[in-house]
């Protein structure tokens, strides 16, 4: 049984209070805003107790934050307008403009969230009194495994139907009886959405964990990457490089590192563009020449796709601090 509100130990851990509600937020809901010395914004949510929580964040802060916390059982999915922020354990950077698929299994939280880009987007977490008891006891033997579910989700960037639900969500503003039966409603047919796009995929399927020389030569490719991923690197190269055919190679390489190929690529480039827009004085053409987009448009609307900032914005508010 869930002792405590699913985002308590997060909120405690930033040091929290509550405040009252803003204009845009429903007032089923509870609201918090961080420490002034932290940074501004807020942090909402709604919670039905054992089953649900739907958050919605909307943060800027002052200074770089490693948060680190214990976390509860609990399925989710978020997306983020806005985000400059990673994973530490595993390392996994976190991208705007995409669902991003969690399994917590009561492991250690570790993220670094970086100054002044705001943190802006909205969460829906299911816990096991929902996943588990709720559903089985509905859909006795239809439900599928929900965290496989959620996790096949990770990553998605063409998930219109879900985006605009979760816009829904955010902007309800109906109390009482109305929201409960609002959220409730909006939170199965996330699940349904879900298992739809769950059901739609299809790909190589392989039999067994990943074997020692698999692990070896995944490891491989990854390394690969780091070392060129400024350089144009064909599929090719890394399926001589892997031992593997095209196809398996996908799939192994998204399920050891929960990233498709071109989403790492992507990544490695972003991030060291990021480091360049802050670091350096260079245009933003010789920055996307030097992580390894020939144009310039293609890279700004790239960046922007994975922080919600175009990269003149990104180094602007890098720069020139938050705003208070």
């Amino acid at each position: 049984m869930q002792t405590k509100k699913l985002p308590e130990p997060f909120l405690a851990n930033m040091g929290f209070h509550p405040c009252a509600c803003k204009e845009t937020l429903n007032l089923e809901g509870i609201c918090y805003e961080p420490p002034e010395e932290l940074g501004e914004g807020y942090y909402w949510y709604y919670e039905r107790e054992s089953l649900f929580t739907i958050a919605v964040l909307d943060l800027r802060l002052k200074q770089d934050y490693v948060l680190e916390y214990q976390q509860q059982d609990f399925i989710s999915i978020n997306y983020y307008d806005t985000i400059s922020a990673e994973e530490l354990s595993p390392y996994k950077r976190l991208s705007a403009s995409c669902i991003r698929g969690h399994v917590s299994e009561s492991q250690l939280f570790r993220a670094r969230y970086h100054k002044n880009v705001p943190v802006h987007g909205m969460e829906l977490m299911l816990m096991p009194g929902y996943y588990h008891d709720y559903l089985e006891q509905k859909y006795p033997g239809e439900f599928p495994d929900p965290k496989e579910a959620f996790r096949s989700v990770d990553g998605i960037s063409d998930f219109p139907e879900l985006v605009l639900l979760m816009r829904q969500i955010q902007t309800f503003q109906g109390t009482g009886i109305a929201a409960h039966l609002f959220y409730e409603s909006k939170v199965a047919e996330a699940i349904s959405l879900i298992i739809e796009k769950t059901k739609a995929a299809k790909g190589f399927v392989p039999s067994g964990e990943l074997t020692k020389d698999d692990i070896v030569n995944l490891d491989a490719v990854k390394c690969y990457i780091e070392d060129h991923f400024a350089f144009e690197i064909r599929t090719e190269q890394l399926m001589r490089i892997a031992c593997m055919g095209q196809t398996k190679l996908r799939y192994l390489f998204k399920k050891r590192y929960g990233y498709t190929i071109t989403e790492f690529i992507q990544n490695k480039r972003i991030a060291h563009a990021e480091y360049m827009l802050i670091g350096t004085d260079f245009t933003i053409s010789q920055i996307a020449e030097a992580v390894g987009y020939h144009h310039a448009g293609r890279f700004a609307s790239l960046f922007h796709r994975n922080t919600g900032l175009f990269p003149d914005e990104y180094r602007q508010v890098m720069k020139s601090g938050p705003k208070l």
